[in-house]
């Protein structure tokens, strides 16, 4: 650790200690008195207020008790020592303009008591208090919640970035067993097995466009040959050209 790191740590722990030693001194002044209070009893208390000239004295008398007692408390363990500073100072202000306050306070007391209650609810509790390990404990789950949420938002992130899976591949026609028909497919068609075989001579007069044809048995005529063309024959675009009409002689001249 550096020297200036060591000198910030110092004065840090000197702050701490010096807040510690003023939140136990104040507070056990006013709790000390507030306990006389309440020992005394309220009556006796609004009594002494009485004769001091306070107005509604039994009134003046638990409000200044409560007050004592319980701020006094807060501030020696330093729970809500901004709040409870505040009120003990505005209690302490309250004293020095209605009435005296009683023994074994004296006014000059009170104003140092008032003045040091603003200092802690302006200053702070310190490290050695209930308010710093409450504000511990805030920042701590306030962490966990952020570190919980870059996780979460981690994983998302991870999530989208991973490729999807291949699609599943259909089976192709060349992979089925022979003699299966492929799914997907009509059944085979009965033209097929009606076609001539590949190594069947075909006319050169024949339609060439494809349809269906019957199997012809052995020794019958193919349906829709030609038969074959005569010499001196033309064809034309596919088929055969007829042969020209001879004129009659006329006859008897």
């Amino acid at each position: 650790m550096s020297r200036s790191g060591q000198t910030t740590t110092v004065k840090q722990a000197l702050r701490d200690l010096a807040a510690l030693v003023a939140r136990l001194g104040v507070g056990g002044i006013f709790f000390a008195n507030g306990w006389a209070k309440l020992e005394d009893g309220l009556k006796v208390t609004g009594a002494k207020f009485l004769e001091q000239g306070a107005p509604a004295p039994g009134a003046w008398a638990t409000v200044t008790m409560l007050a004592e007692l319980i701020g006094g408390a807060l501030l020696i363990a330093g729970l809500a020592v901004a709040m409870t500073g505040l009120i003990l100072f505005a209690e302490a202000l309250a004293v020095f303009v209605v009435a005296p306050p009683l023994n074994p306070i004296s006014m000059n007391e009170l104003i140092l008591l008032g003045a040091a209650s603003l200092l802690l609810a302006v200053v702070g509790a310190g490290r050695v208090s209930v308010d710093h390990m409450v504000v511990i404990r805030r920042r701590e789950s306030a962490a966990a919640d952020e570190f919980a949420a870059d996780t979460e938002a981690d994983r998302v992130i991870a999530s989208l970035r991973e490729p999807p899976g291949p699609p599943a591949s259909l089976p192709s026609p060349a992979a089925s067993p022979p003699g299966d028909p492929v799914q997907g497919d009509s059944a085979p068609d009965d033209s097929a097995a009606d076609a001539s075989p590949p190594d069947e001579p075909v006319s050169p007069t024949e339609d060439t466009a494809p349809h269906p044809r019957a199997r012809a048995s052995a020794g019958e005529p193919k349906r829709n040959e030609d038969p074959a063309p005569a010499p001196g024959d033309t064809l034309v675009a596919g088929r055969k050209k007829p042969a020209p009409r001879s004129r009659r002689p006329s006859s008897g001249g």
